[in-house]
Formats: structure tokens, sequence, C-alpha cells
């Protein structure tokens, strides 16, 4: 796989809601980095195949694969709480996997030349997609509040759903990203825990801000 050089990588992992793709947003148009949210990929896919079931099957999904553009992340159906779900069972096949990490991992060690560098988020990117990221952050908060979080969001797109199934729902995904044998979701010794629990958007991007210019301007 070719690798542009000289180039910015921050790799973000976190749990569903914990405010990592509103951060990751932020930090790739700060410092002029092609953005991923990993899970939009398995989202995608997912999506697929409630659409399409009789025809997923692994040569239906290379070619969805190969054709995929990080404009077709913007497609709010990726969003429901069944997409979603069905993204966290796709997770956990080792062939789906291995045919999304070439995807990812092509846009993180070379994006287009416009960009600086690249910045992912998802389950697995501080081991997994970009080990040898120059940042790693593990984001995180409490249940309570991704749940309030996501359900926020949700109300946004006006989709008729409550609380308690939006807690049910986030409940269900971390044990599923927690235990998965394939790639569980973990913070990494060299990752950096941000818990944002207590924090405003404004506020997170700066703490992360400051910690990334710090290293930057050494």
């Amino acid at each position: 796989m070719k690798k542009r050089k000289n180039i910015l990588k921050i790799a973000i992992d976190s749990p569903a809601a914990a405010g990592a793709g509103t951060l990751a947003k932020s930090l790739s148009k700060h410092y002029n980095l092609i953005y991923i949210d990993t899970g939009k990929a398995y989202r995608f896919i997912a999506l697929n195949k409630l659409e399409n079931p009789k025809k997923f099957n692994l040569k239906f999904i290379k070619k969805k694969i190969k054709n995929l553009k990080i404009k077709d992340f913007d497609n709010k159906k990726l969003l429901s709480d069944k997409v979603g779900t069905e993204a966290s069972n796709i997770a956990k096949n080792k062939k789906i996997r291995k045919l999304i990490f070439s995807f990812q991992t092509n846009f993180a060690y070379n994006p287009p030349k416009k960009f600086n560098g690249s910045c992912l988020d998802g389950r697995d990117i501080t081991y997994n997609i970009i080990p040898d990221a120059d940042f790693k952050f593990f984001i995180t908060a409490n249940l309570k509040t991704r749940a309030i979080r996501r359900y926020k969001e949700f109300k946004r797109l006006k989709k008729s759903i409550t609380y308690n199934e939006v807690l049910k729902s986030i409940k269900k995904r971390d044990k599923s990203d927690f235990n998965r044998k394939i790639s569980p979701l973990k913070k990494t010794k060299d990752s950096m825990l941000i818990n944002t629990t207590k924090l405003s958007k404004r506020a997170c991007f700066l703490k992360i801000k400051k910690i990334i210019d710090k290293k930057l301007n050494n």
C-alpha cells in the first residue's frame, strides 16, 4: 500500500455517543485532515444488507466498498438504531472487516494531497487501523450522558424514539463492542483518556488541541 510521508495521523477510539465524531470533525477541519468515521463504513454495509438481503454476499460487499465514497456517509439512514445494531453484528465478521480495513487504512495513510493528513475515529483505530498514529485518544463519557446526547440527536432528526430505547440500545452496543472477539473496543496504554461527560464540545476540542499543538511545536 502506498503511504504518504510526513503527514499528521490522529487515531480516536470511543464507545457510542461519547462525542468522538464531533471532536474528530473539529480537529480535521482545524488541521486540514481527511476525516473518516470508520463506524459509518460498517453502517453503510449494514444498510445495504437490510435493503438487499437476497443480494447480500461477499461479492456484493466488495463491489459496494470498491465504489464507496466519503460522501456516502452523509446518508441519514445510517443513523438508525436498526442499522447500528446490524453494523455491530457485521463488525464480528472477519472477511467483512478485512475488506473495510483496506478501505480505512488507504485513507489513513494515503489521504488526498489537499489534506495534511488523516483523522479516524471508531472502535479499533489506535491499535489496528493506525497503530503508529502521531496522536491516540480514547474518548468516553458516562452512560447516561451518552444516551441523552444520542436521544437529542435523534430528536433533531425528528426520529420517533424514547430515551429508554436509546439507553437500552447503547448498553447493547457497549456490550457488543467491548466483548467481541475480533478487534474489540479497548483503551491502549499509549492512548490518552479524555472523559467528555462534563466537557462542552468547545472545551473538549481546546483540550485536545493544546495537547497536539504542544507536541507539534516542540
